[in-house]
């Protein structure tokens, strides 16, 4: 079944190519997500940018579902399809990454709930709305107003942003040319 869970460990890890990893707890019973069921089956998911005008549809796709029913029928957003795999997206998320999935490491806790899947995958298609990038190409941040979980029931907005460039660096070590071999 399709869904559209959100998840609040999630990272981009590196750019060449890109890649990204989620992590999934299991159920109290130790039932592994549908989520991280779909990824391996179908070798595809897709991560939609979580903003502060999606938060309410964010917050009702975390509920937790049969396997049969889907996320998508219970939140007011518009299902389109990716390029690859036939994973849905949310249309009204400025920002989609399609991601081929490549593997699943699956760490165990002290209980069923402390067990986590997570789940690498390659990005290999980015969706963009054209209204929220910059002149320079830079993703408009403050329009956008992305949320990020902080913990508990807690959420932030990112309304603000701020450039620190490091001391001595140039336009190739900004563009993570140098230093390859090293820190």
């Amino acid at each position: 079944m399709e869904n559209i869970a959100p998840y609040s460990q999630w990272q981009n890890l590196t750019f060449d190519p890109p890649m990204v990893m989620f992590a999934a707890n299991r159920y109290p019973d130790g039932r592994r997500k549908d989520t991280v069921l779909n990824a391996e089956e179908t070798g595809w998911f897709v991560w939609n940018m979580a903003t502060f005008a999606l938060r309410e549809a964010v917050n009702i796709s975390a509920m937790a579902l049969p396997p049969e029913e889907s996320e998508f029928d219970r939140i007011n957003v518009t299902r389109v399809y990716s390029d690859n795999g036939a994973v849905p997206m949310v249309l009204e998320s400025p920002c989609k990454f399609e991601c081929r999935y490549l593997s699943t490491h699956t760490m165990r806790g002290h209980s069923s709930m402390g067990t986590v899947d997570v789940v690498f995958a390659q990005v290999e298609t980015i969706h963009i709305d054209d209204r929220v990038i910059l002149p320079d190409g830079r993703l408009d941040i403050a329009a956008i107003e992305p949320i990020a979980r902080m913990g508990y029931f807690d959420y932030t907005v990112v309304r603000e942003t701020f450039e620190m460039r490091v001391p001595g660096s140039d336009v190739d070590a900004r563009a993570g040319l140098e230093g390859r071999a090293g820190f």
